[in-house]
Parts: structure tokens; sequence; C-alpha cells
């Protein structure tokens, strides 16, 4: 395929170029591309826009003047999350509401409906932006495209397929009720809330950390030597390296924590404390799969806990990155933090928030489940900031001149409650509920019982936290059984000697 660069039509890598750019007024551009039904030359258009609840897409549409074909399609132009995410959607029977709800499928998102074991995986409806009942409505379409010609090859299994588009049909009109799953591992995939910034009674939202293989699924290099790596297996030039506090590798570790994309990590964790020592170790950058340096120390922060600060930069392509994890033992309950915000003095108040914490506001009547935003050091200012920027993004839609007057007076309404919030015209309340208990909010006094405006409760974690966070899946009584043995064998041969 030739494309001819002319004033009304470029080379792909200027629409590549265009994706890159923080434009809010991307052009349209034109590229002439091969047509793979006649074989002629047709047009493809790009357009980058930035479409509701979907952050940045490129959409591209093909059209062959020769033979008349046409198609289009949605690709994601954004960047891919840090954490995967699953919405779960109760459908009730006789709810068009439900139905008419807006979904963003993108092309790593799988759709599932337990009650019909029915899935749509990644490869179907890629890069769709639509509703619950245009999704299954358009299953139902290509389901049914091949219905006459499978008749004749194959009577059984089109009477199966006749069968199985009747339920579907009937979850589709609101005839049956069902379970709407949507699964993403790239995180970018999303389900209209038309409660929020209230959280949803029908939906459940779950984040969580992607395994290796759908690593690879996205484009990441996964290599399974980095595990042995951490470990220090390998004798050679894999082997860590531990620097004493004060040497080259901690200036260097401090350096590429202050440089990365999370500066705000660096400057509240030196804030507390100096590591003693830095362990640096080989590693394969993300972005290049070049060999780059991983530095990582353990440091306690007061009246909190052990963390461990993880950074890593690739001098070949400038890529940075790093990471905060608690750090000792899983916590046997779960803590609730609660600040009473009184005055300007208490938004300077440093905050942790783990992935598995989630944020309150009461007088906002603002709720965040577990894993939203990810895990982040800032301030109480920054943590409500971040919500806002989070909700404007993700809820864009919602400020348009399509939204409905009822929709629009509660968003509006919700924005003047957040202005009072940041600009102190009224106390409120912030809440961290962290079932593991890795979340803080620092302390105005040097001695934190002294601090009535901060409490802390602890809480025992139920059955579903548990399973949530798959704690009910370990099992240490092998593990204490072998250690008992091991100590009564060690103790038979002390006396033996």
């Amino acid at each position: 395929m030739e494309a001819s660069t002319t004033n009304e039509q470029i080379d792909v890598r200027s629409a590549v170029e265009a994706v890159s750019a923080d434009d809010g007024d991307a052009p349209l551009y034109q590229v002439e591309s091969l047509c793979m039904r006649c074989g002629e030359n047709g047009i493809t258009r790009f357009l980058l826009t930035l479409i509701p609840h979907f952050r940045k897409v490129l959409l591209s549409a093909f059209e062959c003047p020769h033979c008349g074909e046409r198609n289009n399609e949605v690709q994601f132009a954004g960047e891919i999350q840090p954490r995967g995410c699953c919405y779960q959607l109760q459908v009730p029977s006789g709810d068009q509401k439900v139905l008419d709800r807006q979904v963003v499928k993108s092309e790593s998102a799988t759709i599932k409906i337990p009650e019909l074991d029915f899935e749509i995986p990644p490869e179907a409806q890629r890069g769709s932006l639509s509703t619950v009942e245009g999704i299954l409505v358009r299953a139902i379409d290509g389901l049914q495209a091949l219905q006459d010609e499978r008749k004749k090859v194959d009577h059984q299994t089109a009477e199966a397929i006749d069968r199985f588009l009747e339920k579907l049909r009937a979850c589709a009109t609101g005839v049956s009720s069902f379970t709407f799953i949507l699964d993403d591992p790239a995180g970018n995939s999303f389900i209209e809330n038309p409660f929020a910034p209230s959280p949803d009674p029908s939906m459940t939202i779950k984040f969580y950390d992607r395994t290796p293989e759908q690593q690879a699924l996205l484009g990441y290099l996964v290599d399974p030597s980095q595990a042995g790596e951490g470990h220090g297996v390998d004798n050679g030039e894999n082997q860590i390296r531990t620097v004493p506090h004060g040497a080259i590798g901690a200036a260097a570790g401090h350096r590429a924590i202050a440089q990365s994309n999370s500066a705000e990590i660096a400057d509240a964790l030196f804030r507390y404390s100096a590591p003693e020592e830095v362990m640096t170790f080989p590693s394969t950058c993300g972005a290049c799969a070049a060999r780059c340096e991983t530095r990582m120390y353990v440091t306690r922060i007061p009246y909190f806990q052990e963390v461990i600060v993880m950074a890593s930069s690739c001098d070949a392509c400038g890529y940075r990155n790093s990471e905060l994890k608690p750090g000792g033992p899983i916590p046997e309950k779960g803590k609730r933090i609660t600040l009473h915000v009184n005055n300007i003095k208490d938004l300077t108040r440093d905050v942790i928030k783990s992935d598995s914490a989630g944020v309150k506001v009461p007088e906002l009547d603002l709720e965040l489940t577990s894993g939203t935003l990810g895990g982040i050091v800032t301030t109480v200012e920054g943590l409500i900031t971040k919500i806002s920027e989070s909700l404007e993004r993700v809820h864009g839609f919602t400020f348009g001149d399509s939204l409905d007057d009822q929709k629009r007076v509660r968003w509006q309404d919700f924005r003047l409650r957040l202005t009072k919030v940041l600009s102190m015209e009224e106390p409120w309340t912030l809440i961290l509920d962290d079932p593991l208990a890795n979340s803080f909010i620092a302390p105005a006094t040097d001695d934190i019982k002294d601090d009535h405006q901060l409490t802390f409760e602890e809480y025992e974690r139920s059955w579903e936290q548990n399973e949530e966070l798959g704690l009910n899946d370990i099992n240490t009584s092998a593990a204490d059984a072998a250690y008992e043995t091991t100590g009564t064998a060690a103790a038979n041969e002390r006396r033996d000697t």
C-alpha cells in the first residue's frame, strides 16, 4: 500500500504523532489505503477525540469508492491503567433505564452473562461505545446472521442457537433479569453510573492486579526470570547489590525517585526518614524492553509502619517509575481512619492511601470503592483534588448540554459542595476504610493521642472482604506443622549431642 501525501492526505506517522499530542482540536487526517475486498485504493480517515467515559480514542473510518466497502473502528489512544477493572451490573426485569446505561468496551475487555453461560470475547465488538441493550442486540444480530446457512448444514445446532437467541432477546428487551459483567485487564472499560458521584446500588466495581498472561496479552514484556532475580538466585550480573546508606547508590536511588512521574511519593517519604540501605538489581524497562536498574529500600514512617519504596529509571528511553508498597505481615484487623477537617491546616496533612482503601466524604455523599485511584501518597487537599479530576475525566459527559435537568442540577450541586470543601467554608469529614490497615493520615501533634480530630478504629474483616483479598485461600496449617516438626527434630539433635 502506498500513501500519497497532499494537503488533505498525510502519512500514518503524522496521524500517530497527533495521537501522542495533547491537542484538544485535533484535525481530521486522511490516508490512502488498500481495500481488502476489491484490491483498489480507498480512503481511511482518522480523528483523535475524547469520548466521555473513555478518555482519548482514535476513530478510523474506511471507505472504498470502487466497490462501496465501508468499515469503522474505535481504537484506544491513551495509557493502560495500572490495574484491571471488573464491573458487575445487576439488571432486573422490566427496568429499561438499566438497559439504557452507556457502556464502553475496550479492545481487551470481555463481557459475560453467567445466567446464559454467554461470553463476548475481546475480539468481538472491539472498541465499542454503546449501551447494555445495544451490546446485546449487536450480539444477537451477529449470531442470527448465518442461521439460514446453519440450518442447511447442521439443523440441530441451528435449533439450539435459536433457543439461545430467545433467551438473549428476553434479556435485551428487559423480560428476564440477568447479570452483566464487564472485565477489562487494561482498566479502560466503563459502565455508566447514573447515581454518580454516589455509589450505584446495582453495580459493584473491583480493581485487580493483572496476571503475567494478561500482561503479555496487553503487550508488556514478561520476563519469567525476573522472579529469580528478585531473590538473588543468579550469581552473575543479575546478583542483587546492597549499597550502604550515604554511598552513590543511595543518592542515585533518591534522585531516581525524586525525578520519577510520582514526585509526590518522593517528597512525602524523604520528609520522614532516609533509607539505611538501597538495594539495586537489574530489570527490564516496561516501555522499550531495554535493560535498566531498579532501586529498592525499606523505611519506616512514624506512627505508621514499614514501607517499601521501589524506583526504576531507563537510560535508553528515559522512562521513570516509582512505587510504594506496604511492608510487614498482613494485619489481623482492618482499620478505619476518620479525620474531622476543621481548618486550612488540616488540608496539608499527609495522606497515604493504599490500593485496598476506600474513601468516604459524608458531607458530599461521596464514596469510592477500594482500588479507585490506586495507591497514592499525597495530602488531604491533594486527595480531594485527585478525586475531583477523576470524576470530571470519567463522567465528563455529565457536564455537557445533553444532560437532563435533574442530573445537571445534582452535578452542579455536587461541584458547589466540592468547592466549599476545598475552600473550608464549612467543616467536613474524611474517612479512609482499609481492610488491610495500610493507609495513614498524619497527626497534627507529636503525640498522636493528643490529636482529637483524628481517630483510628480497628475492626474484624468480614468473610467477603477476606475473600476479595484472597485471604480465605491461605492455608498456613501445613507450614506450621512443618515448622513444628523441624523445631522438634532440631531440639532432639541438640539434646543427643
